[in-house]
């Protein structure tokens, strides 16, 4: 498993990097920050930020959505792959159960805790057997609310499989820069 994933690392770091795209000023300026190695190296705490990242735009209708997690993932400084492969939660055979939960959940959070949502969103309206009835504003709010609780589930299942199997998912150590300002006493006969 972890050669495929340095494998597949490996590829897209080179496709990124490709001799036909490296010239070009804008996209080195857009890829600079992308190409930190800490990001692509995995350990427990960047995968699950990654993993979170990624799962929570996995649900969320909207186009491109391995592109702003893989941009919110270099801000957070989490791991890009991850938070990249997570979105694929969502593909052509999931998108309508996806939806159908999102509409389920809309409806219960708008109806029972009494959300109010701009008048024009509650206006477009259909029925659905089996779900009631929906409109736009509680498949957003429906959205929004799976997409918090897949991120806040995918953190700590993250951390549960590191200390279940840490040789796949190793711990690393944080570095400690000593700044040039404050160097330890010099010990010696003077």
């Amino acid at each position: 498993m972890k050669k495929r994933y340095l494998w597949l690392v490996r590829r897209a770091y080179r496709t990124l990097r490709h001799p036909r795209l490296r010239h070009r000023v804008w996209w080195r300026k857009l890829t600079k920050p992308l190409f930190e190695r800490r990001l692509w190296v995995p350990c427990r705490d960047s995968v699950a930020v990654g993993t979170s990242i990624g799962m929570f735009f996995a649900v969320m209708p909207m186009p491109m959505q391995s592109v702003a997690a893989a941009l919110i993932a270099v801000r957070a400084r989490a791991n890009v792959p991850f938070a990249i492969g997570a979105c694929f939660l969502s593909n052509p055979l999931t998108n309508v159960p996806i939806w159908i939960c999102q509409m389920f959940i809309g409806n219960f959070i708008v109806k029972h805790l009494h959300v109010t949502m701009p008048g024009e969103l509650m206006k477009l309206e259909t029925q659905l057997p089996g779900v009631g009835p929906i409109n736009v504003g509680s498949f957003i709010v429906g959205s929004i609310v799976s997409g918090v609780l897949l991120a806040l589930l995918a953190f700590p299942l993250v951390h549960l499989f590191s200390a279940i199997m840490p040789h796949h998912l190793p711990v690393l150590k944080r570095r400690i820069r000593i700044s040039p300002e404050v160097q330890p006493p010099q010990t010696g006969a003077s």
